[in-house]
């Protein structure tokens, strides 16, 4: 098949970026989309691999960009608002000082934007190498990544964790792959938990509940040793949506710090980035089972 002219869509993907997206507008992710060949995106390439039945080698073959179509265009422009400007705030560095916040909102218009276009700020900063981020204006048009999602509204029949894999993927009742995304783990193996979990709640832009238990290598948390309520935002240490477990303290969540997202390990949870975590939200039910493997 010859290839499609520019600007003419559908097409097959021809980067490593542009792979990344067509894979993310499945709701088969690689976390921050970057344009960067690494662990996660050779992951999320095996998993769409097998959903296509091609062989899962976790490389941008010929025979997988064939398959792998942009139905859109890659970029969208974006408008920063007055609105977008006044949301910013600092977010303070102790568990007590976050406490006092009314919101834990964004703290610099760069990781706003990389949010909206689900990126690195790196990538962001690339694709906009005129703007002087430390002075950015209502009005100012940034070029992003276009997350146009192709289908979020099934409802997904369970869900796995993998450990070794650090992903978690969602399925309906034909086991249909409907999600990929990369997951953080808890750091110390006796707090993983290993079979079938249920989700128990499912909690939009939440609160968070400070335990100084749950952190006894904060110097702050054993001086405290008081429970804080954390306000929500996209800077709350669970993000913007808690999908709460039948395991107590236990949680699929957000996270501010989207880019560490399969990289670090938690305190026990599991961390996907706010984008995803929102994605799983739509997919997830009361009640719906959460299987954590090995």
């Amino acid at each position: 098949m010859p290839p499609a002219p520019p600007g003419t869509f559908p097409r097959p993907v021809r980067d490593v970026f542009e792979a990344q997206l067509a894979l993310a507008r499945q709701g088969i992710s690689s976390g921050s989309l970057d344009g960067l060949i690494g662990p996660q995106t050779r992951a999320a390439l095996r998993a769409f691999q097998r959903k296509k039945r091609l062989p899962a080698g976790g490389e941008l073959d010929p025979a997988t960009r064939e398959r792998l179509l942009l139905n859109v265009p890659p970029y969208t422009n974006y408008t920063v608002t007055a609105s977008d400007l006044s949301r910013l705030q600092p977010v303070n560095p102790t568990w007590l000082g976050k406490s006092q916040q009314t919101v834990l909102d964004y703290e610099t218009i760069l990781e706003l934007v990389a949010e909206k276009g689900h990126s690195h700020p790196n990538l962001v900063r690339r694709l906009n190498p005129a703007i002087n981020w430390a002075n950015v204006t209502a009005g100012t048009i940034v070029r992003l990544p276009e997350i146009v999602y192709t289908n979020d509204s099934a409802k997904a029949a369970f869900v796995t964790i993998s450990l070794s894999g650090k992903v978690l993927e969602a399925f309906d009742a034909e086991t249909n792959l409907l999600a990929h995304f990369p997951c953080s783990i808890a750091q110390r193996v006796e707090k993983r938990p290993i079979g079938e979990l249920h989700v128990a709640v499912i909690a939009p832009n939440p609160d968070y509940t400070f335990n100084p238990n749950v952190f006894p290598e904060s110097a702050e948390a054993r001086q405290l040793n008081t429970r804080l309520v954390l306000p929500p935002g996209p800077n709350n240490p669970v993000g913007v949506a808690w999908i709460g477990l039948d395991k107590p303290g236990y949680g699929i969540h957000g996270t501010p710090g989207p880019e560490q997202v399969g990289r670090t390990e938690s305190h026990g949870c599991f961390r996907l980035t706010n984008w995803n975590a929102e994605y799983l939200a739509r997919l997830a039910w009361v009640g719906m089972p959460v299987y954590v493997e090995p």
